[in-house]
């Protein structure tokens, strides 16, 4: 049986990342895979239908391998897979993870699902990438896609686009309170997260032209603690406006506002319950929202679309993000 191995690529040791709601796919694209499916079976003779019975009849094992357990983010990544395993009826799917971020477990998780018959994994990043490219395995990329090697197809976010938007929702909200100079302050993961620098990337590019100064990013590696305390100096020093790159970046950045009681505007990125609330309360103005279960969602067809021989061209797919406000 042919295998595919579909790579959940989040380039950062730590990708802090959530969103709001669990969503299904968006409609349109529901709409077009169905009408697709209906166009194909009205066109095909006989010989064609019996192929696509045994196709689509076969079952497949796939896992979704995460770096931890602790994120709401893969949480509704893995409500995608849930998702889009249900409607095909012919995939046995599986979540695992560490507990916490351990990427000596994370490999002996890998080679359980492979031992396990696995046909599909969708995986957060580590050397069995590099492993899987040199055999010869097709790779789906969800979340954030890689430089060395081809791949099935890419379902992600736009980083350096969602960046910006970010940045332009601070702009506005500081132009709305009569503000249009200052320091702003950036709270990020690390400088060897693709997703985030590019991101932050994002964020500094709307920022160009006005009269900010943006100051030099601080690296907390996604911990909410450490990343309150960044924020708590940024505002201590005079910033007007702070950005959290991801959750735990976020939720830090909130919780220094709350405590401070300053009037500055904290923009995030990623939604959990913790950043919700502090919308709520009015520590932080707005967080970006990615859509990690259609990442999900659309990563288990694309890799069962492999698996059955469909054609792979590598598009990529921006799954979008949402700017949520009180």
């Amino acid at each position: 049986m042919k295998k595919v191995l579909a790579i959940l690529l989040a380039i950062a040791m730590i990708a802090a990342m959530a969103a709001c709601a669990q969503k299904a796919a968006p409609a349109d694209e529901t709409k077009t895979s169905g009408e697709t499916t209906s166009t194909a079976g009205e066109t095909v003779d006989n010989t064609a239908d019996d192929t696509a019975d045994t196709a689509s009849s076969e079952s497949y094992k796939i896992f979704l391998i995460t770096m931890d357990q602790m994120d709401q983010y893969w949480t509704n990544i893995d409500a995608g897979c849930k998702k889009a395993a249900e409607e095909l009826g012919n995939v046995e799917y599986q979540w695992t993870a560490p507990d916490v971020k351990d990427d000596a477990k994370q490999i002996e998780m890998i080679n359980n699902a492979v031992a396990n018959g696995a046909n599909a994994i969708l995986l957060a990043v580590n050397d069995a990438l590099k492993e899987a490219s040199a055999a010869g395995v097709q790779i789906v990329y969800v979340d954030s896609p890689a430089n060395f090697t081809p791949s099935v197809a890419t379902f992600s976010t736009d980083n350096t686009a969602a960046g910006k938007t970010a940045g332009q929702t601070m702009i506005d909200q500081l132009a709305a309170k009569g503000i249009t100079e200052g320091k702003i302050g950036i709270v990020s993961v690390n400088a060897a997260t693709a997703s985030t620098v590019a991101r932050d990337d994002g964020f500094r590019s709307a920022f160009e032209g006005t009269k900010f100064e943006l100051q030099e990013s601080q690296y907390c590696d996604g911990d909410a603690a450490r990343s309150k305390d960044a924020a708590s100096a940024f505002i201590a020093d005079g910033c007007v406006g702070v950005f959290g790159c991801n959750e735990g970046s976020t939720v830090g950045v909130g919780n220094a506002i709350k405590e401070s009681g300053a009037d500055v505007v904290g923009v995030g990125f990623d939604s959990s319950d913790n950043v919700l609330e502090l919308i709520n309360e009015g520590c932080l103005y707005a967080t970006m929202v990615q859509n990690p279960d259609v990442m999900g969602y659309e990563g288990v067809k694309a890799a069962v679309a492999a698996l059955q021989g469909g054609t792979a061209d590598g598009a990529v797919t921006d799954t979008g993000v949402t700017v949520v406000t009180k």
